[in-house]
């Protein structure tokens, strides 16, 4: 199963955004799945349902800073390598969404309440958020599982 399919899978089962990318990945990070799903939580939503940046792009973000992240704070170098691989990755998620905005991706006002939404077939057939689950999986294969 790819990671594309797996995220999708997890986002069936009810995980948000973030946390189905993020899953998607323990096995290869060799990531403590409560770890990650509680790491992760957070960023459903565009950010606790704020709307805010899409919770499968901050997913992506948590992937590629596992993977390539910088660690010391005074190195420069790694610090600006890994924003501009942060820029190229959100880039392309943009190229392909025309928007890493949550309220932009869902057509949506703004900030709604927190309550989360019931996991229903209905939500399922109106939210397009498992698409880019997919999308941010298939950007992090090609950067670093291809």
């Amino acid at each position: 199963m790819t990671h594309s399919e797996k995220a999708a899978q997890f986002f069936s089962e009810g995980y948000n955004c973030s946390q189905s990318v993020v899953l998607a990945y323990c096995d290869e990070l060799k990531l403590d799945k409560e770890l990650a799903l509680r790491l992760s939580s957070s960023f459903g939503g565009g950010m606790g349902r704020l709307r805010e940046v899409c919770g499968a792009v901050s997913g992506m973000f948590m992937v590629a800073g596992i993977l390539h992240g910088y660690s010391e704070p005074t190195d420069k170098a790694a610090k600006d390598n890994h924003y501009k691989l942060i820029q190229e990755l959100a880039t392309e998620f943009k190229n392909k969404h025309s928007s890493y905005i949550c309220k932009e991706l869902l057509r949506v006002s703004g900030k709604e309440s927190h309550i989360s939404s019931p996991r229903t077939a209905e939500y399922y057939k109106t939210r397009p958020c498992v698409k880019f689950v997919i999308t941010a999986c298939e950007i992090l294969d090609k950067h670093f599982f291809n």
